[in-house]
C-alpha cells in the first residue's frame, strides 16, 4: 500500500536537494499527486521532525524525569484511596494517625540508641583525683547537666577504686573493662558496676541523654562503694581449708 504526498509536502520533509531521493520533475496542476512508498515516506517524516528546530521548547532531562515521579506519586496515592474506607479523606487521616504513632514513639524512647563503633578510654583528660571528678559530677548536676555528671561520676568511681588500689591504674582503659574487674573484688554491685558502665557508654558514645534518676543511682553506688570491703581472692581461700576442717570435726 502506498502514501499519496503532494510534491511540495515531499519537498518539506525530505528537503531541497536532499541526495537520498531523485529530483523530482515540475508538474502542473492537472497531473495527479507523486506516489511514494509508506516506508520510505515513513522515515522521511522520522529525519525531517529529529532536526533540532522541532525540539527547542522540549522540557529538560529533569523536568521529565520530575514528571515522571510526580505522575508515580499522583498514580500511588490515586491507587490507595480506593481501597481505604473514605477514600481520599480517609487516606489522609490514616497518614496523619501512624505519623502520630511514630512521634509518640520517639518521644518514649528518644533518639534510637546507636552502639558505639568502638570503645574508647574512660579518662581522656589530664589525672584527676576521685575528690576533682566528684566534685566536678556534682557541679555539673547542680546545672542539671546529667550527662556529664554521669561520665564525671563514673571516672570517680573507678579513680577511687584505683586509689584503693582494687585496680590498677591503667591508661586506656574503658568503662566496661573496668565495671567487669572491680566486680571481682566487690561481687556484691557486679550488676550495679555494669549498669553503671553502660549508662556512662550511652551518653558518652551512644547518643542517648542521661536522666537525673540515672545519676542520683550511680552517685548512690559511688558512695556505697566507699564503705564496702572488698572481697579478696586471698582471703576467699583462706577461709576454705577452715571451713572443710570444721565439717570434718
Amino acid at each position: 500500500m502506498a502514501s499519496a504526498l503532494p510534491d511540495t509536502a515531499v519537498r518539506t520533509l525530505l528537503g531541497v536537494g536532499d541526495t537520498s531521493v531523485l529530483s523530482l520533475p515540475a508538474r502542473s496542476g492537472d497531473e495527479p499527486p507523486l506516489t511514494i512508498p509508506r516506508d520510505p515516506a515513513r522515515e522521511a517524516a522520522q529525519r525531517e521532525l529529529s532536526k533540532g528546530m522541532y525540539h527547542e521548547n522540549d522540557p529538560s532531562w529533569f523536568q521529565r524525569a520530575l514528571d515522571t515521579f510526580w505522575d508515580w506519586v499522583e498514580d500511588l496515592f490515586s491507587s490507595a484511596s480506593t481501597v481505604t474506607p473514605g477514600g481520599s479523606l480517609g487516606l489522609i487521616v490514616v497518614i496523619l494517625v501512624i505519623v502520630a504513632v511514630l512521634g509518640a514513639l520517639w518521644w518514649r524512647l528518644g533518639t534510637p540508641r546507636r552502639q558505639p563503633t568502638s570503645s574508647a578510654a574512660l579518662f581522656d583528660d589530664r589525672p584527676r583525683s576521685a575528690a576533682e571528678h566528684r566534685a566536678a559530677a556534682e557541679a555539673h548536676a547542680a546545672q542539671s547537666h546529667w550527662n556529664q555528671a554521669v561520665q564525671e561520676r563514673m571516672r570517680a568511681i573507678v579513680r577511687s577504686l584505683e586509689e584503693r588500689a582494687l585496680l590498677d591504674v591503667r591508661p586506656g582503659r574503658t568503662a566496661d573493662e573496668a565495671a567487669a574487674e572491680a566486680g571481682r573484688s566487690l561481687p556484691t554491685h557486679t550488676d550495679r558496676l555494669r549498669t553503671a558502665a553502660r549508662d556512662f557508654d550511652d551518653v558518652t558514645y551512644g547518643g542517648r541523654t542521661a536522666t537525673q534518676q540515672a545519676y542520683q543511682r550511680i552517685a548512690e553506688l559511688d558512695r556505697d562503694l566507699e564503705s564496702t570491703k572488698p572481697q579478696l581472692a586471698s582471703s576467699t581461700a583462706g577461709t576454705a581449708p577452715n571451713a572443710h576442717q570444721g565439717a570434718a570435726e
